[in-house]
């Protein structure tokens, strides 16, 4: 981590949402979604925030070497967003703990607040990460 990677870093991403984020596309093979309203899922909002929290941080990391990985997500998914509208993503580290960093976040979609919360991020040695999930794939423990 370079000593730049201070609280008050902030970053502003933005996103159209396609048909290929609604609802019906999270899960393909679920008969429940497929039911479901076209409008942004959670799930890809939940991906989306992350995504800003991962550019805000990148020039302050040894990248690719060094990532960061979602650790804990607390949102709230307030209103509905069609296919077509733009996301407005902004997000600002506010804690760095070590390697934890924790993010408050928000989401507009032009039209209403569509999230707010927090988002925590881990720092992780990306070579060192692979070696761990591949162990753990085959032998079951990590």
């Amino acid at each position: 981590m370079k000593d730049s990677l201070q609280p008050g870093i902030t970053h502003e991403f933005r996103f159209r949402v396609p048909e290929s984020k609604t609802v019906p596309a999270l899960y393909p093979e679920s008969p429940e979604f497929q039911a479901m309203p076209r409008v942004f899922a959670t799930g890809f909002l939940v991906g989306l925030i992350e995504w800003a929290c991962i550019r805000a941080v990148h020039a302050h990391l040894d990248w690719p070497r060094e990532q960061t990985v979602g650790t804990h997500v607390n949102l709230s998914h307030l209103a509905a967003t069609p296919p077509g509208l733009e996301v407005v993503v902004r997000v600002r580290l506010v804690e760095v703990d070590g390697r934890r960093l924790m993010f408050e976040v928000e989401a507009n979609d032009g039209v209403d607040a569509i999230s707010r919360g927090t988002h925590e991020r881990f720092v992780i040695d990306a070579e060192r990460f692979i070696r761990k999930t591949r162990q753990k794939s085959t032998t079951g423990r990590s």
